[in-house]
């Protein structure tokens, strides 16, 4: 009988059809250090975010048939070098896009309203200070007409785009790849289905006419907005990362956003998880949430139903 390890979680409709198919499944966690000497007790593990599937381990694991990764990303998973001992890798990378594309426009409204900082002022000052309060959160702006740039063009971008588009944003998009500029937008209650295209852009383009600008690239070595392109931007542009930590030069990002370069940021991802800089989570310009794009109970549905597609129909081939 084929073991499965969900390390980090699965949704219970996953889990059920996994069973339904003849698989034993485990959902208790094994703490990463543990896991070279435990998961040779299982023939399949999946993970999301939390747990890392690297080389080492890999090594250590000779049982190890498959690799599961619930959501959009494989950057804590050494794919090539599983791949190169036998053991292919599945994720679910669309599953989770419209769940992080709504992420950014909670972000974006939050900003844009200075609900990150008034949702910390209001339990304290509110009783005493509202009329300060009031003044100092008067100059809101809203989305509708403004440029949104997106790097990064692929699922969860395009997902963003749509919604810009149904906002009546103007949309800037670049991606590592060639890409079709045209998204199919839903109207209303009738279902008609339209094609509208955003405008192909260059990265250098995006950083110098965007009021906003979202992350939605793979992971790469070095940050794409660090304190050169912090220079380049609109004064007042705002930034919004729910893709990768590591794209954004944090230290770069709040002497922005404390010159007032940079208006305000939305961040889901960090540096240093599950311990962001202390920084970072105290500024008043900067609406926090601690990772969760893909944390919706729609999205987790999706995520389980098509993992558990994939591994069994894995070992059914």
């Amino acid at each position: 009988m084929i073991k499965i390890l969900a390390n980090d979680g699965i949704d219970p409709i996953g889990k059920k059809l996994l069973e339904e198919a003849g698989f034993t499944v485990d959902t208790n966690n094994i703490p990463q250090d543990e896991l070279p000497a435990r998961l040779n007790e299982y023939d399949v593990i999946t993970v999301r975010s939390a747990t890392k599937v690297r080389k080492a381990l890999i090594d250590a694991t000779p049982n190890l048939k498959v690799i599961g990764r619930g959501g959009v990303g494989v950057d804590n998973i050494d794919v090539e070098y599983a791949k190169e001992k036998g053991i292919p890798t599945y994720n679910t990378p669309a599953s989770s896009s419209l769940s992080v594309a709504e992420l950014v426009f909670a972000h974006l409204f939050t900003g844009i309203r200075f609900l990150q900082d008034s949702n910390r002022k209001m339990p304290v000052e509110g009783a005493t200070k509202f009329n300060d309060l009031k003044k100092a959160y008067a100059k809101g702006i809203e989305l509708r007409g403004k440029t949104i740039g997106i790097l990064g063009f692929g699922r969860i971008g395009r997902e963003v785009a749509k919604i810009a588009i149904g906002l009546g944003m103007d949309v800037l998009a670049y991606d590592l790849f060639p890409f079709n500029p045209e998204v199919e937008i839903v109207l209303g209650c009738g279902g008609t289905k339209v094609n509208v295209a955003v405008k192909a852009a260059t990265q250098e383009e995006i950083i110098a006419h965007s009021d906003f600008i979202t992350l939605h690239t793979p992971f790469i070595e070095k940050p794409i907005l660090g304190a050169a392109e912090f220079e380049k931007v609109k004064k007042g542009v705002a930034i919004v990362n729910c893709s990768r930590g590591g794209l954004i030069d944090e230290a770069a990002l709040v002497a922005a956003l404390d010159s007032g370069k940079v208006s305000f940021a939305g961040l889901d991802v960090y540096d240093n998880e599950p311990t962001p800089n202390e920084i970072l989570l105290k500024h008043p310009k900067i609406s926090l949430t601690p990772h969760i794009g893909a944390a919706t109970n729609e999205a987790q549905e999706r995520i389980g139903t098509e993992l558990a597609s994939l591994i069994i129909n894995h070992f059914k081939q």
